[in-house]
Protein backbone atom coordinates (compact mmCIF):
# COMPACT_ATOMS: atom_id res chain seq x y z
CA UNK A 1 0.00 0.00 0.00
CA UNK A 2 2.59 2.40 0.77
CA UNK A 3 4.62 2.20 -2.62
CA UNK A 4 1.08 3.22 -4.16
CA UNK A 5 1.27 6.25 -1.84
CA UNK A 6 4.95 7.16 -3.47
CA UNK A 7 3.18 7.61 -6.52
CA UNK A 8 2.31 11.11 -5.36
CA UNK A 9 5.53 12.92 -5.34
CA UNK A 10 5.50 11.01 -9.14
CA UNK A 11 2.26 13.09 -10.05
CA UNK A 12 3.56 16.19 -8.22
CA UNK A 13 7.19 16.42 -8.97
CA UNK A 14 7.95 14.81 -12.59
CA UNK A 15 5.06 13.72 -15.22
CA UNK A 16 7.92 14.03 -17.28
CA UNK A 17 6.93 11.58 -19.06
CA UNK A 18 7.60 12.10 -22.47
CA UNK A 19 8.67 8.70 -22.63
CA UNK A 20 9.47 6.25 -25.44
CA UNK A 21 7.79 9.04 -27.76
CA UNK A 22 5.73 7.73 -30.14
CA UNK A 23 3.07 10.54 -29.63
CA UNK A 24 4.00 14.49 -30.03
CA UNK A 25 1.29 16.30 -28.68
CA UNK A 26 1.57 14.25 -25.48
CA UNK A 27 5.72 15.01 -25.14
CA UNK A 28 5.20 18.69 -25.47
CA UNK A 29 2.71 19.04 -23.28
CA UNK A 30 4.88 17.09 -20.94
CA UNK A 31 7.96 18.69 -21.60
CA UNK A 32 6.30 21.92 -20.77
CA UNK A 33 5.28 20.57 -17.34
CA UNK A 34 8.44 19.33 -16.21
CA UNK A 35 9.91 22.24 -16.99
CA UNK A 36 7.44 24.22 -15.14
CA UNK A 37 7.69 21.96 -12.62
CA UNK A 38 11.60 21.65 -12.19
CA UNK A 39 11.74 25.31 -12.10
CA UNK A 40 10.12 25.29 -8.50
CA UNK A 41 13.12 24.81 -5.58
CA UNK A 42 10.18 23.54 -3.25
CA UNK A 43 6.09 22.59 -3.06
CA UNK A 44 3.26 21.79 -1.14
CA UNK A 45 0.08 19.77 -2.13
CA UNK A 46 -2.94 18.58 -0.10
CA UNK A 47 -4.36 15.86 -2.21
CA UNK A 48 -7.21 13.47 -1.90
CA UNK A 49 -6.22 9.36 -1.68
CA UNK A 50 -8.74 6.85 -3.57
CA UNK A 51 -8.69 3.14 -3.96
CA UNK A 52 -10.78 1.26 -5.56
CA UNK A 53 -11.27 -2.10 -6.34
CA UNK A 54 -14.51 -3.55 -7.38
CA UNK A 55 -14.14 -7.19 -7.30
CA UNK A 56 -12.46 -7.08 -3.13
CA UNK A 57 -15.38 -4.57 -2.34
CA UNK A 58 -13.22 -1.81 -1.52
CA UNK A 59 -14.09 1.93 -1.95
CA UNK A 60 -11.79 4.19 0.46
CA UNK A 61 -10.65 7.51 0.37
CA UNK A 62 -8.10 9.77 2.33
CA UNK A 63 -6.48 12.83 2.56
CA UNK A 64 -3.04 13.50 2.44
CA UNK A 65 -0.55 16.15 2.34
CA UNK A 66 3.20 16.11 0.87
CA UNK A 67 6.14 18.68 1.15
CA UNK A 68 8.85 18.17 -1.39
CA UNK A 69 12.34 19.77 -2.12
CA UNK A 70 14.00 17.83 -4.74
CA UNK A 71 14.48 14.30 -3.93
CA UNK A 72 13.52 14.67 0.07
CA UNK A 73 9.86 14.73 0.80
CA UNK A 74 7.62 14.66 3.35
CA UNK A 75 4.34 12.69 3.50
CA UNK A 76 1.55 12.42 6.19
CA UNK A 77 -1.35 9.91 5.17
CA UNK A 78 -3.94 8.32 6.94
CA UNK A 79 -1.99 7.88 10.03
CA UNK A 80 1.85 7.38 8.61
CA UNK A 81 4.45 9.40 8.10
CA UNK A 82 7.27 8.94 5.67
CA UNK A 83 10.29 11.18 5.41
CA UNK A 84 12.88 10.59 3.11
CA UNK A 85 16.18 12.60 2.95
CA UNK A 86 17.67 11.63 -0.03
CA UNK A 87 19.55 9.08 1.41
CA UNK A 88 17.23 7.38 4.45
CA UNK A 89 13.49 6.86 4.27
CA UNK A 90 11.35 6.40 7.94
CA UNK A 91 7.87 5.20 8.32
CA UNK A 92 5.98 6.37 10.87
CA UNK A 93 3.27 4.00 11.87
CA UNK A 94 1.60 6.16 14.35
CA UNK A 95 -1.02 3.84 15.71
CA UNK A 96 1.73 0.80 16.36
CA UNK A 97 3.96 3.31 17.98
CA UNK A 98 6.66 2.36 15.53
CA UNK A 99 9.31 3.64 13.31
CA UNK A 100 10.68 1.79 9.96
CA UNK A 101 14.07 3.16 8.97
CA UNK A 102 15.19 2.05 5.35
CA UNK A 103 18.08 2.84 3.35
CA UNK A 104 16.69 4.98 -0.23
CA UNK A 105 17.01 2.29 -2.86
CA UNK A 106 16.08 2.83 -6.58
CA UNK A 107 14.82 0.20 -8.39
CA UNK A 108 12.21 -0.43 -11.74
CA UNK A 109 9.22 -0.20 -9.06
CA UNK A 110 10.66 2.53 -6.55
CA UNK A 111 8.78 5.70 -7.74
CA UNK A 112 11.38 9.05 -6.83
CA UNK A 113 12.26 11.87 -8.23
CA UNK A 114 15.18 11.00 -9.05
CA UNK A 115 14.28 7.85 -10.92
CA UNK A 116 11.86 9.65 -12.56
CA UNK A 117 13.38 12.72 -14.20
CA UNK A 118 16.37 10.18 -15.12
CA UNK A 119 14.56 7.51 -16.54
CA UNK A 120 11.54 8.62 -17.72
CA UNK A 121 13.12 8.29 -21.52
CA UNK A 122 13.09 4.47 -21.15
CA UNK A 123 9.98 3.55 -19.11
CA UNK A 124 6.93 5.02 -20.48
CA UNK A 125 4.84 5.05 -23.78
CA UNK A 126 3.06 8.60 -23.86
CA UNK A 127 -0.18 9.11 -26.09
CA UNK A 128 -2.12 12.18 -25.83
CA UNK A 129 -6.17 11.21 -25.40
CA UNK A 130 -8.13 14.47 -25.65
CA UNK A 131 -9.21 17.90 -23.82
CA UNK A 132 -12.37 17.73 -20.95
CA UNK A 133 -13.78 21.04 -19.49
CA UNK A 134 -14.42 20.87 -16.08
CA UNK A 135 -15.30 23.60 -13.54
CA UNK A 136 -14.51 26.14 -16.18
CA UNK A 137 -10.73 25.04 -16.71
CA UNK A 138 -9.27 23.26 -19.73
CA UNK A 139 -7.88 19.92 -18.99
CA UNK A 140 -5.66 17.78 -21.06
CA UNK A 141 -5.58 14.09 -20.47
CA UNK A 142 -2.52 11.76 -21.41
CA UNK A 143 -1.93 7.74 -21.14
CA UNK A 144 1.22 6.57 -20.25
CA UNK A 145 1.96 2.77 -21.11
CA UNK A 146 4.92 1.13 -18.94
CA UNK A 147 7.07 -1.02 -20.13
CA UNK A 148 7.25 -4.88 -19.74
CA UNK A 149 7.08 -6.12 -16.25
CA UNK A 150 5.02 -3.67 -14.58
CA UNK A 151 2.40 -4.49 -11.65
CA UNK A 152 0.31 -1.62 -12.91
CA UNK A 153 -0.95 -1.63 -16.40
CA UNK A 154 -1.60 1.97 -17.01
CA UNK A 155 -1.49 5.93 -15.62
CA UNK A 156 -3.62 8.36 -16.40
CA UNK A 157 -2.62 11.91 -16.17
CA UNK A 158 -4.61 15.49 -15.95
CA UNK A 159 -3.46 18.43 -16.91
CA UNK A 160 -4.66 21.99 -16.47
CA UNK A 161 -3.90 23.48 -19.92
CA UNK A 162 -3.52 26.85 -18.70
CA UNK A 163 -1.07 26.71 -15.70
CA UNK A 164 0.60 23.26 -16.95
CA UNK A 165 0.38 21.66 -13.83
CA UNK A 166 -0.78 18.12 -12.86
CA UNK A 167 -4.51 17.89 -11.45
CA UNK A 168 -5.55 14.52 -11.44
CA UNK A 169 -3.44 11.34 -11.63
CA UNK A 170 -4.42 7.39 -11.52
CA UNK A 171 -2.41 4.28 -11.47
CA UNK A 172 -4.37 1.30 -13.32
CA UNK A 173 -3.04 -2.26 -10.80
CA UNK A 174 -3.08 -5.58 -12.75
CA UNK A 175 -4.86 -6.84 -9.56
CA UNK A 176 -7.78 -4.64 -10.53
CA UNK A 177 -7.27 -2.07 -8.33
CA UNK A 178 -7.27 1.54 -9.26
CA UNK A 179 -5.09 4.32 -7.32
CA UNK A 180 -5.91 7.84 -7.75
CA UNK A 181 -5.02 11.19 -6.20
CA UNK A 182 -6.82 14.71 -7.12
CA UNK A 183 -4.82 17.69 -6.04
CA UNK A 184 -6.70 19.99 -3.97
CA UNK A 185 -4.09 22.82 -3.21
CA UNK A 186 -0.50 23.79 -4.53
CA UNK A 187 1.76 25.93 -3.04
CA UNK A 188 5.10 26.27 -4.49
CA UNK A 189 8.56 27.69 -3.60
CA UNK A 190 7.44 27.88 -0.06
CA UNK A 191 10.52 27.93 3.29
CA UNK A 192 10.96 24.37 4.36
CA UNK A 193 13.94 23.87 6.76
CA UNK A 194 15.82 21.05 6.96
CA UNK A 195 13.89 19.33 9.76
CA UNK A 196 11.58 18.82 7.79
CA UNK A 197 13.07 15.95 5.91
CA UNK A 198 14.59 14.01 9.22
CA UNK A 199 12.84 12.15 11.78
CA UNK A 200 12.96 13.71 15.15
CA UNK A 201 12.91 11.12 18.41
CA UNK A 202 11.50 14.51 20.79
CA UNK A 203 8.22 14.61 17.61
CA UNK A 204 7.81 10.68 18.51
CA UNK A 205 9.11 9.64 22.12
CA UNK A 206 8.74 6.29 23.06
CA UNK A 207 8.30 4.68 19.56
CA UNK A 208 10.10 2.04 19.00
CA UNK A 209 12.45 2.38 16.19
CA UNK A 210 13.89 -0.53 13.43
CA UNK A 211 16.39 -0.55 11.88
CA UNK A 212 15.94 -2.19 8.33
CA UNK A 213 19.57 -0.79 6.79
Amino acid sequence: MMKKYFGITLMLTVLSTAAQVRDKKATEILDAVVEKTNSYESFKADFDYTMLNESAGIDETKEGTIWVSGDRYRLNIAGQVVICNGENLWTVLEEDEEVMLNAVEESDETITPSNLLNKYNEKYKSRFTGEITENGRVLQTIDLKPEEGKTYSKVEVVIDKENKQIVRFTIFDKNGSIYSYNIKNFESNIPLGENMFLFSEEEYPDFYLIDMR
